[in-house]
């Protein structure tokens, strides 16, 4: 009996994180992400998404898991397609095109 309810308890909280998953799932288009509201934000987290679809357009081989846990394949990849408009924002600290001007 007593294996019975916590089997019952069990299922009921499964049944409840599976509904609730898809509700808080990250909504992005592009570098934005579309809150409840309809409004859309600019995150860190579509950015790198994104940055990562328009280098696999490009012939490049990475994830958005990657792109968000290794600094090292996110400036690989803005100085690979960095001048494209649709990530220049992002791939921004990662470029130095004019950050010698001042020098000259």
């Amino acid at each position: 009996m007593r294996y019975a309810n916590c089997l019952s308890a069990a299922l009921v909280c499964g049944t409840l994180v599976l509904a609730a998953t898809p509700a808080a799932a990250i909504n992005c288009e592009g570098n934005f992400q579309v809150q409840a509201s309809g409004a859309r934000i600019a995150t860190p987290y579509c950015q790198d998404g994104y940055l990562a679809q328009v280098a696999r357009e490009y012939g490049a081989r990475t994830s958005a898991h990657e792109m968000r846990w290794n600094p090292s394949e996110k400036e690989r990849i803005c100085r690979f397609i960095g001048d494209d408009n649709r990530v220049k924002d992002t791939c921004n600290g990662y470029r130095n095109d004019n950050h010698n001007d001042y020098w000259r």
